[in-house]
């Protein structure tokens, strides 16, 4: 015979799954409107750091204020979000300088890339 304890806490589940599970929103069906232009699913500047602290933008090899001024005038131009990808090796202080840069020159869309735990 289970504690009463044990009971409560699986009725306490229980009603915590039930809430959960009443609280999902689903949206509605809707048509939407065409129109013309391109897509820009995966636009985004990337600056790559290498394990040696070397930067490149776009696979094009800069130093760190030739990649934060074609940032940010980017950034200024048309909103594309910048990705810094980052060996492990290298330096923190190379990744936090140029986000210290970006931001200070506007840029409001800045995330550096990290590897999922089970993709290694």
């Amino acid at each position: 015979m289970l504690p009463l304890l044990d009971v409560m806490f699986l009725i306490l589940v229980f009603f915590i799954y039930s809430i959960f599970s009443m609280s999902v929103q689903k949206g509605l069906k809707v048509d939407l409107p065409t129109a013309e232009g391109t897509l820009e699913v995966n636009e985004m500047n990337t600056v790559t750091i290498t394990s040696e602290n070397k930067l490149y933008l776009n696979k094009e090899a800069m130093d760190m204020n030739q990649i934060a001024t074609a940032s940010i005038e980017s950034w200024t131009q048309s909103k594309v979000p910048i990705l810094i990808k980052a060996d492990k090796a290298a330096s923190m202080g190379t990744g936090i300088e140029l986000l210290g840069k970006l931001k200070a020159g506007g840029v409001e869309r800045v995330a550096f890339q990290v590897e999922a735990e089970n993709e290694r």
